[in-house]
């Protein structure tokens, strides 16, 4: 790609490409190879990986690390009744603003390195960690992120220096139970009676109040084509999150526990397995303040907006995890985004790029 007249044009000329040519978690391919093809024409050395999608790329000089995540996928859903990849959250925006935030750099003078990391697989809750595992994090000592928000959250033209995320965490399981004829319900054993009491017991868990929390089924297949038959077997999910990741646990033990009694109750086998985990949002105070002052030398103090809370997950939060010293903290960019992220028609004033990009420029300058 040839790099545009200005550096505003170049990065919506990057986002248009990007929004254009969409993959899903781990099938990054294109994408991968496009960054890589704007790092070689920007002169800067990158590292890829022969196992995974994304790379990691670095400019300037010195032992302290200071790195930014940019997630590269996209999710895979319907569009106008067709399923294809599909960028509706915004991480075509977060690649094209990671990279102007790079153009802005690239020829400054530095004191330290800054390292640039384009993730794989954020929508599937674990790229992050491939990341860490190839030394996305070793010697950094703050790590930023940088997504655009929904309108509700933040207007066009408003900027948070952190945003906290919820922790999230989902179950997949299977009823086993036994048919029977409609006639004879009690010759077997009802796989919908427990799924009913699955969501009675789900409902009826009470945490804090205090403390924001949602516990859900969002699947449950069960029966066939023959009507007279009750089913013995049932599918099922629960999708459980906590804006704390002390309050995930609570409400996941509560639900182990809960489902055990459910098999006691009913007679029948129930198995089940968690996955996807996304951890809650540990901020620095340090590294909000860094991104605080950066929005105001940029933008002004009109800009600046208080932190948002959001029940969302990102898995940007593995990396504080991993390393609890690190120093972490996600920008949040107001772009009049709607309906919201994730809607298949999601929309938003791309003339919020520049803005975030030279924005977390000036936030690795200063840190």
């Amino acid at each position: 790609m040839k790099l545009a007249e200005s550096f505003e044009r170049q990065i919506l000329t990057w986002f248009e490409h990007f929004h254009a040519h969409p993959e899903v978690s781990w099938k990054e391919v294109k994408t991968t190879q496009a960054i890589a093809d704007i790092l070689d024409n920007l002169g800067v050395e990158y590292r890829r990986f022969s196992d995974v999608t994304g790379l990691i790329a670095e400019i300037g000089e010195g032992d302290e690390v200071i790195a930014v995540r940019a997630e590269i996928d996209a999710l895979w859903q319907e569009v106008d009744g067709v399923w294809q990849g599909n960028h509706s959250c915004g991480h075509d925006a977060i690649i094209s603003m990671v990279l102007g935030a790079l153009l802005y750099l690239k020829d400054q003078r530095l004191t330290k390195k800054l390292r640039f990391i384009f993730q794989p697989a954020e929508e599937k809750g674990n790229g992050s960690i491939a990341m860490i595992e190839r030394g996305a994090i070793e010697n950094v000592s703050h790590l930023f992120g940088i997504h655009l928000r929904p309108i509700e959250e933040l207007p066009m033209g408003r900027v948070s220096a952190s945003i906290h995320h919820g922790a999230a965490i989902f179950l997949e399981g299977k009823v086993h139970g036994e048919d029977a004829h409609g006639a004879r319900p009690h010759q077997g054993k009802n796989a919908l009676d427990v799924i009913v009491g699955l969501h009675q017991f789900v409902k009826s868990i009470y945490l804090s109040p205090f403390k924001a929390y949602s516990a859900k089924l969002t699947k449950v297949i069960a029966g066939g084509e023959s009507l007279n038959i009750i089913p013995g077997s049932a599918e099922f999910a629960i999708d459980v999150r906590a804006q704390k990741n002390e309050v995930l646990a609570k409400l996941k033990d509560q639900i182990d526990h809960g489902i055990n009694s459910l098999k006691d109750l009913y007679g029948v086998d129930i198995e089940w397995n968690w996955s996807d985990f996304t951890p809650g949002a540990e901020v620095s105070a340090e590294a909000e303040s860094i991104a605080e002052e950066a929005i105001l030398n940029v933008a002004g103090r009109e800009t600046l907006a208080p932190p948002v809370i959001t029940s969302g997950s990102d898995d940007f939060h593995f990396y504080t995890i991993k390393n609890p010293t690190l120093k972490a903290a996600m920008i949040g960019v107001g772009a009049d985004l709607q309906p919201g992220l994730h809607h298949p028609k999601m929309t938003f004033d791309k003339s919020a790029l520049d803005l975030g990009a030279r924005i977390l420029a000036e936030t690795l300058q200063r840190a």
